[in-house]
């Protein structure tokens, strides 16, 4: 009898089932717990913190058309991670590797596939081609239900606008030089936000071919 009448322990099922408070804190503790094991370590992998061979920075134009890209929502409807499954990699090309993405912040991983999956569509098509596709996908797709483009090769770009992003990105250990910072404008005079938008497209997935 005196064994129903002792006061049960400050973690037991019971007393943590009803204490909100306490099962919040419990959870955050093991979530972050877990999350610490299984992330920290791969700050110390050289297959996710280097470079594959041949990978380098996005030039101004590409860097430029990545940001237009994500501005106009293509992640929505487009991943950029071919997963390492015979049906992803019969399709898509090999699968993607940590070291391809040291240089994206953040990157376009993403899961969602109305359209293909374009981490390898660089060097696929041609500029024209691309160029068609966006301004009207139907042209050469029948069967799209992508959104037309048009507007891209219309508007003109900023020179000045890829050199505060190259410097943001070099704090985060892209390795932009002074001199390519410096010459960024040269490269986007006259360029229009389609023609960075295809220069961004034709280098994915390139760097070990």
């Amino acid at each position: 009898m005196a064994d129903h009448n002792k006061k049960p322990g400050f973690f037991t099922h019971e007393k943590i089932e009803t204490n909100n408070f306490l099962m919040i804190v419990l959870i955050i503790l093991v979530v972050s717990v877990g999350g610490l094991v299984e992330i920290v370590p791969l700050f110390f992998q050289r297959s996710t913190t280097q470079a594959v061979e041949g990978l380098k920075p996005y030039t101004p134009l590409q860097l430029v058309g990545r940001d237009v890209y994500i501005r106009e929502g293509c992640y929505n409807c487009h991943s950029q991670m071919v997963r390492p499954f015979r049906a992803e990699t019969l399709r898509y090309g090999p699968y993607s590797t940590a070291g391809e993405f040291v240089y994206d912040h953040p990157f376009q991983w993403g899961s969602k596939r109305t359209g293909p999956d374009l981490h390898r569509v660089g060097g696929r098509y041609s500029d024209e081609w691309h160029r068609i596709h966006l301004i009207n996908p139907r042209d050469l797709v029948p069967e799209s239900n992508m959104p037309a483009y048009p507007w891209l090769d219309k508007t003109a770009l900023d020179p000045q606008d890829a050199m505060p992003r190259m410097r943001a990105l070099r704090r985060l250990g892209v390795p932009y030089s002074d001199e390519e910072i410096a010459k960024s404008p040269d490269e986007l005079k006259g360029k229009t936000e389609m023609d960075a938008v295809i220069a961004y497209l034709q280098v994915l997935g390139t760097a070990n071919k």
